[in-house]
């Protein structure tokens, strides 16, 4: 039970730091699920044929688990449900996308990546601030 609390624990931010944290869960979880992870899910099975599998798993699994990541974890950010546990499959995917898929591009070409993982992480360790479920749960 205490394991649970604490991975809902918003974080002792104040309403500033609260709403600067509702901001970028909304917009992170908004983006990711709008511009990568809603297209990869509606088409799965033509997408899985050619998905990158960086970490030998199968490219349909690997899929499976970006779709995750990009669709059901940003959800959860979104809500402000366990967060800071959502954040971390998004954490762990923005750097296997920017340093092992992108690992010898140009740095343009991990842009995206590192863009996502910066509030990912601050995410991760700041939690979701008051005005989230994990918030509102938190406070009783």
């Amino acid at each position: 039970m205490e394991m649970i609390k604490s991975l809902m624990d918003p974080g002792p931010h104040g309403t500033m730091g609260s709403f600067g944290l509702l901001v970028t869960r909304l917009i992170v979880g908004g983006l990711l699920i709008y511009e990568h992870g809603w297209g990869k899910l509606m088409n799965f099975k033509a997408k899985a044929v050619h998905f990158p599998d960086p970490i030998g798993l199968g490219s349909h699994l690997s899929l499976g688990l970006t779709v995750g990541a990009e669709v059901v974890c940003a959800g959860m950010l979104i809500l402000g449900l366990f967060t800071r546990l959502s954040a971390i499959p998004i954490v762990f995917l923005m750097v296997i996308a920017a340093f092992w898929i992108h690992g010898g591009d140009p740095v343009s070409d991990k842009e995206m990546a590192l863009l996502y993982l910066a509030p990912a992480l601050l995410i991760v360790f700041n939690g979701a601030g008051r005005y989230s479920i994990d918030g509102m749960v938190h406070s009783k």
